[in-house]
């Protein structure tokens, strides 16, 4: 005998108990009226109603009126009914009692759909906020069949794509068809011989014309067919789940446009990629071209001057030399910012780290870069006790050089430039500040991207955009961070951080 009739035969005889119960206590008290024993009658059948459902119920109703007709209604001891009114009350009151226990079962049944729902919507919600995480389109799809089986408790959860028929598998071992009935004897892993892929992908085609489903017989799953607008994209297969229509329509439309989304998010990024490439490749074609072109014409017009059958005395002679010389020192400038650029992008750079002296560093750094203005006020506040940083000394002098040389170009040559130092923590702060124009506000975070200078600037002041690419690079590479603070027409401040040397 199954568990589920052993149940049955139990609750009946629990009833049957009941019954026998409240015809026992009344019977042994004579002075109970009818309408004391109708109304606990009638209470015993709402319990039953609310516990287990109109069927018992009605059991329980009707096995109620005989009892209480044999045992109180006169005469007593028969199921004879003496008095017209006696009917009345014993259809009324087994109308009530049908009545009210379905009532009480309609009650129990919504209150039982009302948990479900729920407990689905709350399943729904988990599996919503999980199938945010992935962070890509194809992580995306192998993550759905898994999350949904967990999301539902289904031993098995398939995902079919129409797009280049693409099937996922929640379990590699399992996969489900909506269709066929795998046998319990089939190999793991091995796909039934009553069923190829091709047949399986033709019926996963058919499902996903069909409307929702749910599965009606052991064996078959729930069949959600997926779609976007009115266009159908592909179906989920569930098994062993039972699901309302109205939550298999949901999980329908969060599957849907999960992966929409993620499409979206991807084919936006994607565009964005392909917007900053070119914008860095116009940058690129407008820096360089101007770079070398305006070297190169000076070098060709030099040149061709010495070349030509005009007679120039010695001094002529030696500027011309002189301009090319020059100019031969910008291009190679250029060249080897872009070598640099290539090798620190590229992690090809070996960096020497020993503790080195920041004052030291500056002051190499300050005498470098004043070629270009020699009489340059440049003031340097070192705090009285400075410890050593952990860097490569030639790349960090290249940081401190660009710095001072952006400085000194990009504000007056009558206001002072500031260099300061100062320990925080487990790093070091250095500061070059200038009285110059300043920095837009929206333009502060893009002035460290390769090839980016300022519309201002651009054909002001030359330049490649490649130098604070490059000190951001040379200091994330020493575990520090870069940074401006600027006000436009008050100047900028330029800071960076380095490890401090610990003894050893």
């Amino acid at each position: 005998m199954s568990i589920k009739r052993i149940v049955e035969a139990g609750r009946w005889i629990l009833i049957a108990s009941g019954l026998a119960g409240i015809v026992a206590l009344y019977h042994h008290f004579p002075r109970a009226n009818n309408t004391t024993v109708s109304l606990t009658l009638l209470l015993l059948v709402l319990l039953f109603a609310g516990s287990w459902g109109l069927r018992y119920a009605i059991g329980a109703s009707l096995a109620a009126v005989v009892l209480f007709d044999y045992y109180f209604l006169p005469p007593v001891g028969t199921l004879t009914i003496g008095d017209t009114q006696n009917w009345v009350a014993l259809f009324v009151f087994l109308g009530t009692a049908i009545y009210a226990s379905h009532l009480a079962s309609r009650i129990r049944e919504e209150s039982h759909e009302a948990d479900s729902r729920r407990i689905e919507s709350e399943m729904l919600y988990r599996l919503g906020r999980q199938l945010l995480q992935p962070e890509n389109v194809a992580q995306l799809l192998n993550f759905i069949p898994s999350s949904v089986a967990n999301a539902f408790n289904s031993p098995a959860v398939t995902l079919y794509l129409a797009d280049g028929d693409r099937i996922y598998l929640s379990d590699p071992k399992r996969i489900s068809s909506p269709q066929v009935a795998w046998k319990p004897d089939d190999t793991p892993g091995i796909v039934s011989p009553e069923l190829t892929r091709a047949e399986m992908v033709h019926d996963l085609r058919e499902a996903m014309l069909h409307p929702v489903i749910t599965s009606t017989a052991d064996g078959f799953p729930a069949v959600i067919p997926l779609r976007v607008g009115v266009r159908p994209t592909g179906v989920v297969l569930l098994e062993a789940t039972s699901l309302s229509r109205e939550t298999m329509e949901a999980l329908s439309g969060l599957v849907s446009m999960s992966i929409e989304r993620a499409e979206a998010l991807e084919d936006s990024a994607r565009s964005k990629a392909a917007k900053e490439t070119e914008r860095l490749r116009t940058a690129l074609l407008d820096s360089v071209t101007h770079e070398l072109r305006t070297p190169l014409t000076s070098i060709k017009a030099s040149i061709t001057s010495l070349l030509s059958q005009q007679a120039l005395d010695a001094p002529a002679q030696k500027e011309l030399l002189t301009v090319i010389d020059e100019e031969s020192d910008r291009l190679n400038h250029l060249i080897e910012q872009a070598v640099e650029m290539a090798q620190l992008d590229a992690n090809k750079v070996h960096l020497e780290m020993k503790p080195q002296s920041i004052a030291g560093l500056i002051y190499v750094a300050i005498e470098q870069s004043r070629s270009a203005q020699p009489a340059r006020d440049i003031r340097v506040s070192l705090s009285s006790f400075l410890p050593n940083v952990l860097a490569d000394k030639a790349w960090i002098e290249k940081v401190l050089v660009n710095l001072l040389s952006n400085a000194i170009k990009y504000s007056p040559t009558d206001q002072p430039i500031f260099v300061s130092a100062d320990p925080q923590k487990e790093m070091l702060t250095i500061s070059v500040a200038d009285r110059g124009t300043g920095i837009d506000p929206l333009e502060q975070g893009m002035i460290f991207d390769k090839f980016y200078r300022g519309p201002t600037q651009r054909n002001q002041v030359s330049g490649t955009g490649m130098g604070l690419a490059i000190c951001r690079a040379i200091v994330n590479a020493h575990g520090g961070t870069i940074g401006v603070t600027s006000q436009l027409n008050h100047g900028s401040v330029f800071t960076f951080t380095l490890p401090i040397a610990r003894p050893n």
